[in-house]
């Protein structure tokens, strides 16, 4: 008997494969050789089914933090889920497009809020931090995702370079760093100046 689990495996399979442009409940069907029908008895649509989805791909995000202060488990939170959306093909548009969170995205929300509160935030300050933590971090995976998906002999670099020839010279050399640069380093330099700016607020609220 197909379980809830097999559909969301096999829509992880068939992702991975074909995208998130390709991933339909009628492919889903035939990838699992059953009918629609039997899909719908799980998920009453592609929605609901992404929606699990999404929470199947941040698995462990909310699992154990190291030891350490609030900085380095925020930083670790940071490219833990950074790791689990690029482990899927589309993975972050996939999460992105989701509004419901699953158990596995409160699991790393809570331990994101946990870690601010016992650095010296409010509860109140501690969520908003830790929803602007994992934008941050969705919004630089769906970009470094969509340069992966590029068709080879795509000219998308001729054509910045061209705009840019109308910018000034401190662009120039900012977009020469920024498209020259491994994506994992731009992200980690992003992530410490945001625990920077973080730790700056707690700083102020102490004093």
């Amino acid at each position: 008997m197909l379980r809830k689990a097999d559909v969301v495996d096999g829509a992880l399979k068939l992702l991975d494969a074909e995208g998130i442009d390709g991933l339909t409940m009628r492919r889903l069907g035939a990838a699992l050789n059953v009918q629609g029908s039997a899909l719908y008895r799980h998920f009453p649509n592609k929605e609901a089914l992404l929606d699990a989805l999404a929470d199947r791909i941040v698995d462990g995000l909310g699992d154990p933090l190291p030891e350490a202060d609030w900085r380095r488990q925020l930083y670790v939170l940071g490219d833990r889920m950074r790791s689990a959306m690029l482990a899927h093909r589309d993975g972050a548009r996939v999460v992105g497009g989701t509004f419901a969170p699953g158990l596995n995205t409160m699991r790393g929300a809570d331990r994101a809020i946990t870690a601010l509160c016992t650095a010296g935030l409010a509860p109140a300050q501690a969520g908003w931090l830790a929803f602007a933590l994992f934008y941050y971090v969705l919004g630089h995976v769906i970009e470094e995702q969509a340069l992966a998906e590029l068709p080879a002999g795509d000219t998308w670099r001729q054509r910045i370079e061209k705009l840019d020839a109308e910018m000034s010279t401190h662009h120039s050399a900012a977009l020469a760093a920024l498209t020259g640069a491994d994506p994992g380093e731009r992200f980690r330099y992003g992530l410490q100046v945001f625990i920077d700016g973080v730790a700056q607020q707690i700083d102020r609220a102490e004093s």
